[in-house]
């Protein structure tokens, strides 16, 4: 073992500036005042970590401080003895330890419970047997003593012992389970409990057995170290499991949260009962339902969605659908969000109808509830699971769609926006639904608020209304929301007659103002005047035209046009017919009149002229060509996109299917488990061995086919193999923290002392601790291991030293600079998913740009944008069919997300030059957008360097 893999119990602070004092000195004050001795035994420590050996002071130590009786001085000791050296360089004892192993021998026999207490912690770190040998009854009268502290100690250090050297307490699982039996202390029998596990499972079962009625009394942590037992015990003899299933079931009942959800993941690792996996999952949901902080939640929830993913539990936890959703009383999105998710994947037939009801509960609460800031969210998430379920169950749209229609009046338009999304899937999918749809479209179209809602409204009636007196009301609401016509003249009138003739008479300056194409318009006073109090009296079709968005004019044209073509196919009375026509020609042209005065806040633009001067055609002449392709060819087209949509949401379904489906080839080994061995059983994986890892930051990732290879590969050199010192790194990147393995190599005939490695970062990198010096013999080697904690995806350097002094120069010290390691921000992104309408909003939010141009050798569109995804690990978010079939251009979006929750966008537009010929490469562009500048400049340098290394 490496002197920097050595386990390390205490960590101390050095001043790094501060001179290091003379050995003379330090003698002279460990004979001073208990002050002195303090500072300068603090002083002693500090160097021998440094290196320093220091033989000479130990004499004077045992001399002048070891026997003093003061605390601080007795905790500063116990550090002394764990890291100076005890032996002499042959390995044999040093003499002068015999009178300090009697020291301690007085200690732990000291009336001070605390002195008595660290003494014995101090024992566990003693790797000596010598030293601890004439201890030993000290040790076990400790066991005894009336206060807790020293016998909970007393229990650690017998079980490190017993660890390390057995034959200087041979009958320590005897001893400590008679402690244990007579016991009253809980922290005391934990830990006695937990050396029985370890040392002598047998008498730790024995001792489970007599007591196993009582484990409800016991204390949380007792009880947390009995779950366990007994999962190591069943996972390496399952035939136990029948003694100790009726113990964890207890277990459950816990009052202690921690105790439920490990008792509740190991009944779900020891039986796969449909009782048990209720029990288990019952218990998970209590806890996240009780549990204060969101991250617990979101961890449980975790858990319950593992248990789902087994298709046997799916079918239990179908049952409990409605105890899960209790958990939407929590107010935080990421859990109401887990949680909806969770349901929906479980939602069946005999539950969906439960399902609606309490969503439409929670939908009709949001609408009562406005302070907070989360509200339109949750409410959009609640109205997608309403979507679905209604996709999934069409039983059940007729009692949604009258509840989330009136949503289409909200003021958050995204919410709006996925119900008018609903609406319009739904009156396509359901002919029985279409009129109960249209009816309550008519009653909420007046009080829509926002344009791109009304729009969406507009377009929905002119498709779907099919009898006369629809029609007729549609009309009748369209002529409601635009007020008076004409509309030109109307509003003159009205601004004249509200308008002082002093105020008329007072004309502004005329400005200039420039369009988007570059031209120059022009602003009348007239409209500059206009009093801003009368905005709210306008209808809402008539102020969106005053604001100068005339893109929903646009619509309402060829709504006004289907309409008007429908109603001629229905009424057969000529006079009827030209008087509906006539009508809707005059909206478009008083509409076409607005745009073209300088009444509008911006002018309408040509392709809005050129909308509605088309339907104007069309509605003149009454063809039947353009009668099919408006009432036909429309609605035709938004089929193909939703039975599309149907098909891509199927096969993602399929897919998940079958992962989860465990698939057994014809030449798979049956394992039964009666005739298994035991050392056999080891090939399950140790829940606790596993979360252990997890924690410590060593989980086994899954490597490329050869780990060697892949492990080699993200070897750096850091010097060259000339320098006197060589040195390589090894960068394994955890979560949120990289750990630099560093391999030094003294190649001199000398040997380096105090040799450090020193190192700082670039970027949002922090280096946790400094490394320790160390001293290296001629051509020895050491690992050296240093930890840089990672705060947010952006490429990182750390760069830095080594220096060292050869022992016996007189020279300064030397310097070795280390090449600079550079942290590839591939090992923080993660592929994602978002809908389109996320994206866009993404788009339009992120404020940093980076456009980056292609540059590559690859030939093949396809094949560029799947080396792209390969190497940015981002996935793409346009659909499959988008991408398919050739024709020179390729546009898709990307999307990926950090594990720091931040997002990353990109739209690869590519095309491939025919006029260069076949064999020539692919050019375009990639736009990468993301919140913080360090992503998009990181993503950009990544996709530069990985498509220039392409090699064919």
């Amino acid at each position: 073992m490496t002197a920097a893999e050595n386990v390390c119990y205490t960590l101390i602070n050095v001043p790094m500036d501060s001179e290091p004092p003379s050995e003379i000195s330090l003698k002279n004050d460990l004979k001073g005042d208990v002050k002195l001795k303090t500072e300068a035994l603090k002083k002693v420590i500090i160097m021998i970590l440094n290196g320093e050996k220091l033989p000479g002071l130990l004499m004077t130590i045992i001399r002048f401080v070891l026997p003093l009786q003061d605390h601080t001085i007795k905790k500063l000791l116990l550090v002394f003895w764990e890291i100076v050296p005890k032996t002499t360089p042959d390995g044999r004892l040093l003499q002068e330890m015999i009178l300090v192993c009697d020291a301690y021998r007085k200690d732990l026999q000291h009336p001070n419970e605390f002195i008595r207490g660290s003494t014995l912690r101090f024992l566990c770190k003693l790797k000596e047997a010598e030293l601890l040998e004439p201890l030993m009854p000290a040790i076990r009268a400790c066991l005894e003593h009336r206060h807790s502290y020293v016998r909970r100690n007393a229990v650690l250090a017998i079980y490190t012992i017993y660890r390390n050297f057995e034959h200087l307490i041979p009958d320590a699982p005897e001893l400590i389970h008679d402690f244990l039996v007579n016991e009253k202390d809980a922290s005391c029998k934990r830990n006695a409990f937990m050396m029985l596990i370890h040392a002598d499972q047998d008498r730790a079962l024995d001792y489970l057995s007599t007591c196993i009625d009582q484990v409800q009394t016991f204390g949380d942590i007792l009880q947390l170290v009995i779950v366990e037992l007994i999962y190591k015990v069943c996972h390496a003899n399952p035939s136990e499991r029948a003694r100790f299933i009726r113990c964890i079931y207890n277990l459950l009942q816990s009052s202690s949260p921690a105790v439920k959800y490990e008792a509740a993941g190991t009944l779900v690792t020891l039986s796969s009962a449909p009782t048990a996996i209720k029990a288990a999952a019952q218990c998970y949901i209590d806890l996240i339902i009780k549990e204060s902080d969101n991250n617990v939640k979101l961890i449980v929830l975790d858990r319950l969605i593992e248990l789902k993913e087994h298709p046997s539990h799916e079918r239990v936890l179908q049952d409990l659908v409605m105890d899960i959703l209790r958990v939407l009383s929590t107010p935080d999105l990421e859990v109401r969000k887990k949680t909806l998710q969770l349901a929906l994947d479980l939602v069946s037939s005999r539950n969906v109808e439960e399902l609606v009801i309490v969503l439409k509960k929670e939908v009709i609460k949001t609408n009562n509830v406005t302070e907070h800031e989360d509200t339109d969210k949750y409410r959009q998430l609640l109205v997608r699971t309403l979507h679905s379920c209604s996709v999934r169950f069409p039983d059940m749209a007729a009692n949604v769609i009258p509840v989330l229609m009136e949503f289409l009046s909200d003021n958050n338009e995204a919410a709006a926006a996925d119900v008018l999304e609903f609406v319009r899937e739904a009156i396509q999918r359901f002919d029985n639904l279409r009129p109960l749809i249209v009816e309550k479209m008519l009653e909420v179209f007046h009080a829509i608020k926002s344009v791109k809602i009304y729009r969406g409204a507009l377009w929905i009636l002119g498709e779907y209304c099919s009898t006369k007196e629809d029609i007729q009301s549609v009309m009748t609401e369209v002529r409601r929301s635009l007020g008076e016509i004409p509309i030109v003249e109307s509003e003159i009138k009205k601004e004249a007659g509200e308008l002082k003739p002093e105020e008329e008479v007072s004309v502004g300056p005329v400005q200039k103002l420039v369009t988007e194409m570059g031209t120059y318009a022009t602003q009348s006073a007239l409209s500059s005047s206009r009093p801003a109090k009368k905005e709210e009296d306008r209808p809402p079709l008539r102020g969106f035209l005053l604001d100068g968005d005339f893109f929903v004019a646009a619509s309402l044209a060829t709504t006004l046009t289907k309409i008007a073509l429908q109603y001629v196919s229905l009424v057969q009375e000529k006079k009827k017919q030209n008087s509906f026509i006539a009508e809707a020609m005059l909206l478009m042209a008083t509409i076409l009149h607005l745009g073209k005065s300088s009444l509008p806040k911006k002018p309408i633009t040509d392709d809005d002229v050129d909308r509605i001067s088309l339907c104007l055609k069309v509605l003149s002449e009454c063809s039947p060509l353009m009668n099919d392709i408006f009432n036909k060819e429309c609605r035709q087209s938004l089929s193909h996109m939703l039975s599309a949509k149907l098909e891509e949401e199927k096969l993602s379904q399929k897919k998940e299917s079958e992962k989860r489906n465990v698939t057994v080839q014809p030449d798979d080994p049956i394992s039964f488990m009666q005739l298994t061995a035991k050392n056999e059983m080891s090939s399950k994986e140790d829940q606790f061995q596993l979360s252990l890892l997890a924690a410590m930051g060593n989980t086994q990732r899954k490597e490329a086919a050869d780990p060697l290879a892949s492990k080699l590969n993200k070897v750096t050199q850091l010097t060259g193999f000339s320098d006197p010192v060589y040195a390589e790194a090894y960068v394994h990147v955890n979560q949120y923290d990289i750990v630099l393995d560093v391999l030094v190599v003294n190649q001199t005939s000398d040997t380096l002392q105090n040799c450090t490695l020193e190192l700082a970062t670039l970027g949002d990198l922090k280096l946790v601790e400094k490394p320790s010096p160390l001293t290296l013999a001629p051509h020895d080697f050491a690992n050296i291991k240093a930890n840089v904690k990672v705060a947010s995806t952006e490429n990182g350097i750390i760069f830095g030293n080594i220096v060292y002094d050869v022992s016996g120069a007189a020279s300064d010290r030397n310097c070795v600079v280390l090449s600079d390691i550079h942290i590839d921000i591939m090992d923080y992104i993660q592929p994602a998913s978002c809908t389109d309408a996320e994206f866009r909003q993404m788009w339009a939010e992120f404020e940093w740009e980076n456009k980056v141009t292609v540059n590559t050798n690859i030939i093949d569109l396809n094949e560029y944008l799947q080396h792209i995804l390969k190497s940015t690990n981002m996935k793409c978010l346009t659909p499959e069919k988008a991408l398919s079939g050739y024709c020179g251009f390729m546009a898709a979006n990307l999307y990926a997300r950090s594990i720091f929750g931040e997002d990353a966008l990109a739209n690869v537009s590519i095309e491939k030059p025919i006029h260069l010929g076949p064999e020539a490469p692919v050019t375009g562009h990639i736009r990468i957008r993301a919140k913080s500048q360090g992503m998009a400049l990181s993503l950009g340098d990544k996709i530069n360097l990985s498509q220039k290394k392409t090699s064919l």
